[in-house]
């Protein structure tokens, strides 16, 4: 295990967000925002962007499914644009440790804010319900971050993963997981459990860190990744595009992946939640998004899945 010191983000309370008004993704009034200003109208998006809004008795289904359980998903807190397909076709990415992120990232549409203290214990059989219901075989969970816990909600993480199997033998279990702070002793309880797949998203290039994670930090991500290719997991993570990053930066990324073992990589256009959060810098075109999974392959990752709607989840249980 490695002993590497890495600055920690700051806890809850040491952060300076701005109050604003209005509605949350979830439609919270009055929440707590990212400290970014209003800017000019976003540009208009290339037709290879255009997605189909979700609809259909599968969709409302799983949107009822969720409410009754009280969980939430990744979906629905960041927006995702492929919410439609992927619900629609019965499959879902579940958001565990509430809603309420400690962390302010430029891109995320996840509400920022302190959590209620204490952890659900209950959720865990709650998701393994629903994945029940849902007749999955391949489930993703993923997070917020709970920077004000030492262990960063790591319990919740690993009895999930354990009720899960035991609810459907068989399935298996892709985990998205923060840094928990470069607290390897909080990572650690989730390796343990053995997931299909160990999944922590970089989300950029390292010169973008401070205004798109601000409370994250490069090194330590990609740590999170080597102590757990090390420990003989499959691992994955992704990145954003047309956020100001090169080709270039893109590649060194990608290099650094095969020297820490990252077996799948996923590159999807970063898309404005709204316009509190960073503007797009740039609509990358297909073609270059097909250049990225080339290089990626050639350089050692095992698979890129790479292209302008690609999110961590899209098509995951092809990754395992």
């Amino acid at each position: 295990m490695s002993s590497k010191i890495t600055k920690l983000p700051a806890l809850p309370g040491e952060i300076t967000l701005k109050k604003r008004s209005g509605l949350t993704g979830d439609g919270i009034d009055s929440f707590v925002g990212l400290s970014v200003i209003e800017t000019a109208p976003r540009a208009r998006r290339p037709d290879w962007l255009r997605v189909k809004l979700p609809y259909g008795p599968v969709y409302r289904k799983l949107v009822d499914l969720i409410d009754d359980h009280d969980l939430h998903t990744v979906c629905q807190s960041a927006r995702c644009p492929n919410m439609g397909e992927c619900w629609t076709a019965g499959t879902a990415t579940f958001m565990i440790l509430g809603n309420v992120c400690t962390r302010s990232c430029g891109f995320c549409a996840v509400q920022t804010g302190r959590p209620e203290p204490g952890l659900d214990y209950d959720e865990p059989r709650r998701v393994a319900d629903a994945a029940r219901i849902m007749g999955l075989r391949h489930a993703v969970v993923t997070s917020v971050n709970r920077d004000e816990r030492k262990d960063g909600g790591a319990p919740i993480f690993a009895e999930t993963i354990r009720r899960i199997r035991e609810e459907i033998p068989g399935c298996t279990v892709e985990v998205l997981i923060p840094d928990f702070r470069g607290i390897w002793d909080a990572l650690q309880i989730v390796l343990d459990e053995r997931p299909d797949i160990l999944n922590h998203n970089v989300e950029s290039v390292p010169r973008l860190y401070r205004r798109v994670r601000p409370q994250a930090d490069y090194e330590r991500s990609l740590e999170v990744l080597r102590i757990s290719k090390e420990q003989g997991l499959r691992t994955k993570s992704g990145i954003m595009v047309g956020l100001g990053e090169t080709e270039q930066e893109v590649i060194a990324l990608m290099e650094d992946f095969v020297r820490v073992g990252v077996d799948v990589m996923t590159i999807g256009q970063y898309l404005q939640p709204t316009r509190m959060h960073l503007e797009v810098e740039e609509f990358i075109h297909p073609d270059q998004f097909t250049r990225y999974k080339e290089i990626g392959e050639a350089k050692g990752i095992e698979h890129v899945e790479s292209g302008p709607l690609v999110r961590s989840s899209y098509h995951a249980e092809r990754h395992v």
